[in-house]
This record gives structure tokens, sequence and C-alpha cells, in this order.
């Protein structure tokens, strides 16, 4: 008794087994990890708090100066046209002139082409000789995390300590 060589399948057994085979394959495509695309990844970031991505403290330059530094947190920069300063005293408010360090060229997608700084910002500022009691410093600024958040404008007031005949207080 010999045996005959089987049959090639139909195209009916065919059509039939395809579908078989697809849902027999689901189970191994479920389990395999997904990869997100980084837009995906960027939108679950969460946003550090401000005082995180760009921590700034005021200290004394010279007993009629002072700088206020800005440590912005990696991945996040602050804007060049955005900041300013200004000193309240006396009931006046007298905006006072600065210079930035080098920033960083790049194109934002909120306010087009920027300076960006991404590192250590620190501004000196002249203040007079005399200030009134209870001067304040004025300070603006604004940054955006590189994965897309931007911190609304920021402007904070830094009360000036009361100055002692000759003595260089530390400010912060």
């Amino acid at each position: 008794m010999s045996r005959e060589p089987p049959k090639p399948p139909s195209a009916r057994t065919a059509l039939l087994a395809l579908p078989l085979a697809l849902l027999a394959a689901v189970p191994v495509a479920a389990q395999l990890p997904v990869q997100p695309s980084d837009r995906l990844a960027a939108s679950s970031q969460q946003p550090l708090p401000l005082a995180k991505a760009f921590p700034w403290h005021v200290s004394e330059a010279t007993p009629d100066q002072v700088r206020v530094i800005f440590a912005p947190a990696p991945e996040h920069y602050l804007y060049q046209h955005a900041f300013a300063f200004r000193l309240q005293s006396g009931g006046q408010e007298l905006p006072l002139e600065f210079e930035l360090p080098p920033g960083k060229a790049r194109n934002d997608a909120f306010f087009g082409d920027v300076i960006a700084h991404y590192d250590q910002v620190t501004v000196t500022l002249q203040l007079g000789a005399e200030l009134a009691p209870g001067a304040a410093l004025v300070i603006e600024f604004q940054g955006c995390a590189d994965w897309g958040f931007c911190y609304p404008p920021q402007q904070e007031r830094f009360v000036l300590p009361k100055r002692n005949s000759g003595k260089s207080p530390h400010l912060g």
C-alpha cells in the first residue's frame, strides 16, 4: 500500500485559515512593549514648580549694587526679552539698566526667533546710594521647558534690607 502525497490546500481552505492565523497572533502582539512617540512622551511630562524650574536669589555686589542670579533647571531656558528690573523707592518706580550674558539663538514655538538662556544668568544692578525704607526690587522674567511647557510671565518683588551705615548686609 502506497500513500498518496497530500493534496495542496484549496483556495477556500487558505481563505478560512488566514483569519485564524491573524487571530492567533493578536495575543502575542498585545504583549509586545509599546514605544510611545517623542510627541506622546513629551505630553506626559509634568512641569516643575516655578521655584525649581527657575530658582533665583539676590545678593549684594557692593554697597550700592545687587546681583540677581537665576539658575534654570536642566532643559529649561529663560527668554532674554522677558527680563526687566525696576527699583521701587520713596513712592517712585524707576527702571534699572542691565546687561545680560550671551544667550543661545533658537526658534521658539511661542515667540519665533529668540535668545534663550539655559545657563546661570547673573545681572548686576546699580541701585544708588540712598534708598527709602521699604525699597524693593521688582524682577520680571519668563521661561519654558524644552519639551514645550511655557510658564507665564513672572513678576517678583524683593524687599531690600535696610542699609546700616557703612555695613554691607547679605541679601539672600
